[in-house]
């Protein structure tokens, strides 16, 4: 993959934004190529919603790399809270300071106490990295997951990218961080929030474009393959399953196939890899008993 050192001022439209991605081997449409766009110019959070794997936690990693910024990652879970997010204190390396002082003979209490809550001590979580760290792109991975709580504190934090330390004070962002928010809709985000972001909806991609994307993330994988494997994914995406396969998978599922040396989707070989498409039980019975997979 390249290494880029484009900036956001450099990139002047959501065509050359599109190319920059293709650059990083990921295919955007135009109205995605749009959202990130305006994301950039405007300085908002991208709220990306879809199902999983359509591409959105992809699209935060190839933002990085074509800007060159490292990828801080925030992945939300039930019971997340403030802290794990923030930052935390060094208490290991306070402790040790703190006997090194006595040792030493300190005597000033206030002193001593000043300098174990010095920034060194400080353990930057994901937020506070992404705004210490210039330029960054910080991924909200699955803001869905989180609770309640966690969602409107994201959404202070998001709205002058500031931190507030008690014992050190304000920490705000010189230039704020690209955000990337993604939510798989397991449960409805707050308005609030979304109001905050520039909202893009992610579907899957089109025969014609899944086709493109096997080509230009698998070079190995040849049309024939390409044409078949992401015919039977669209196939699949119809049926009345509990997880339809999403990109990542169909990714997966030819790489597997490649691994094994098939040049075409041969019904045993479909069979044998179906784990790295489908990821529920009852969905591979399902499409092993209905012949799903074969093709035309």
């Amino acid at each position: 993959m390249p290494r880029a050192t484009t900036t956001v001022s450099a990139i002047e439209s959501p065509a050359g934004l599109a190319e920059l991605l293709d650059a990083h081997a990921y295919l955007a449409d135009e109205g995605l190529a749009t959202a990130c766009f305006l994301a950039l110019r405007m300085r908002r959070p991208l709220f990306l919603e879809g199902e999983a794997g359509v591409g959105k936690t992809e699209l935060a990693k190839t933002l990085a790399a074509v800007l060159g910024a490292p990828l801080i990652r925030l992945q939300c879970y039930e019971g997340l809270d403030a802290a794990q997010a923030l930052y935390d204190w060094d208490f290991p390396r306070q402790l040790l300071h703190l006997k090194a002082a006595e040792a030493a003979g300190a005597t000033d209490p206030a002193a001593l106490e000043g300098e174990l809550y010095d920034r060194r001590f400080l353990i930057a979580r994901p937020l506070l990295a992404a705004l210490e760290t210039q330029p960054s792109v910080l991924l909200v991975d699955e803001i869905d997951r989180g609770d309640d709580e966690f969602e409107a504190f994201l959404l202070e934090i998001l709205s002058d990218y500031t931190i507030s330390v008690p014992e050190l004070g304000t920490i705000r962002a010189e230039t704020p961080p690209v955000v990337v928010v993604t939510s798989n809709r397991t449960r409805e985000v707050h308005d609030a929030l979304k109001r905050r972001c520039l909202y893009h909806w992610l579907e899957h991609p089109s025969y014609d474009r899944e086709v493109a994307i096997l080509l230009r993330r698998l070079p190995a994988c040849g049309p024939a393959l390409a044409a078949q494997v992401a015919a039977a994914a669209g196939r699949l995406r119809t049926a009345d399953l509990v997880k339809p396969p999403g990109v990542a998978e169909t990714l997966d599922w030819a790489e597997a196939l490649l691994t094994l040396g098939a040049r075409d989707l041969d019904p045993d070989l479909a069979a044998a890899t179906l784990g790295a498409l489908l990821k529920h039980r009852d969905d591979q019975s399902t499409v092993l008993r209905t012949g799903l997979l074969r093709h035309e």
